[in-house]
């Protein structure tokens, strides 16, 4: 990569992540993401030896002054005509070609994330997603399922199918499990833990799953022992009030509850193998953000810190991403929390704090030149 001396490659990352890319050309290596669960409506790309997803299909990419001239050997990457670096797009996986005995497409039922993650939203419908009264209105789950791109459910046998294939093919090095919820019970548990045994007894792959703080903790224990190795809950928002605002439903579930499942949860799967999503620019101030990552790295919980993408089709779909200085602010000392609390994306056995692909926070967590 040759890249203008004036920008470091995580300097650049923030800059694309947050003002997204104008593409051009063929849709050249893995096919583009649109809809759906994250990351959505973005694009894998290399860049100084990192795959990155770039928003690539949002009302800000179209307006960036970013542009990317796509080909069949890779992209050049310009800014108001004056060209920045070459990229590369990551292959589209042979597990694509591949469909079930039903003549379901595999991947339909699992995707490629980053460079080597396969993903799958086990149940791509929620109790929440069809009331915009109450639902996260940044959530798109339901768009993939309404465009017939995936299935509403993948049973424990496709997704054992699927995975096999993945890594005999690909070369996936693990897996996450997300879905949407389905009551306010187990919260998804249940459903992860019926999919997590089935692949965990077809392939040795490790698996993060996601799903909302379940009713009882014993539900962690169950988790683990069905074969998920680290385990994603996703506050998304610091501030209550914001919650209250863009979760209505889900802000039911406080921050404290949260604080009290994250003790539960490292207690079983252990010190860097709980991690929480948070999306930078929605609201929350960069000292309330960092506050509450302070908070987290203390219980012995990663704070995956995105940027903020909107997806086209949300009721959120015009609200700006963070700019690239914001995501610094909160990046740069976070970075150094991590490095100093020996709490790294590096350690996680499976998920997106591993990829790091949706934010550049593990390039902030190595020591400064």
């Amino acid at each position: 990569m040759s890249a203008n001396p004036t920008l470091s490659d995580r300097q650049l990352i923030n800059e694309l992540q947050t003002r997204g890319v104008r593409l051009t050309g063929p849709d050249a290596g893995a096919p583009s993401r649109r809809g759906g669960a994250g990351p959505s409506d973005h694009k894998a790309m290399e860049i100084g030896g990192r795959v990155v997803m770039i928003p690539v299909h949002t009302a800000g990419a179209s307006r960036s002054p970013y542009q990317l001239d796509a080909n069949s050997d890779g992209a050049t990457l310009t800014r108001d005509g004056q060209e920045i670096a070459r990229m590369a797009f990551t292959d589209t996986p042979r597990f694509y070609g591949l469909s079930t005995a039903e003549g379901i497409p595999y991947s339909h039922i699992a995707t490629l994330h980053g460079k080597d993650v396969l993903a799958t939203t086990v149940m791509q419908t929620c109790i929440r997603y069809n009331n915009r009264k109450v639902s996260c209105q940044f959530c798109a789950i339901g768009q993939s399922l309404d465009e017939g791109r995936t299935i509403a459910h993948k049973t424990p046998a496709q997704l054992a199918e699927v995975a096999k294939a993945a890594v005999e093919l690909d070369g996936v090095k693990h897996m996450v499990m997300t879905t949407g919820t389905p009551n306010l019970q187990d919260r998804g548990a249940r459903v992860l833990c019926d999919s997590a045994e089935a692949v965990s007894a077809a392939i040795n792959l490790p698996i993060q799953g996601q799903c909302e703080p379940p009713d009882e903790r014993a539900w962690f224990r169950r988790l683990h022992d069905s074969g998920i190795q680290s385990l994603g809950m996703h506050l998304e928002i610091a501030t209550p009030a914001l919650r209250e605002k863009i979760m209505p439903s889900k802000a039911s579930i406080t921050v404290e509850h949260y604080m009290k499942a994250f003790v539960d949860a490292v207690a079983v799967f252990g010190r860097g193998q709980v991690s929480t999503y948070l999306l930078a620019g929605l609201g929350d101030s960069v000292g309330a953000t960092l506050a509450l990552c302070r908070q987290l790295v203390e219980l012995g919980v990663y704070p995956f810190v995105v940027p903020f993408v909107p997806i086209s089709g949300t009721p959120l779909q015009h609200h700006p991403s963070p700019s690239a200085q914001h995501m610094r602010d909160i990046l740069e000392p976070l970075g150094a929390l991590l490095r100093d609390s020996a709490l790294r994306s590096s350690d996680i056995k499976a998920g997106c704090g591993r990829c790091g692909a949706c934010s550049s926070l593990s390039a902030f967590e190595e020591t400064p030149a």
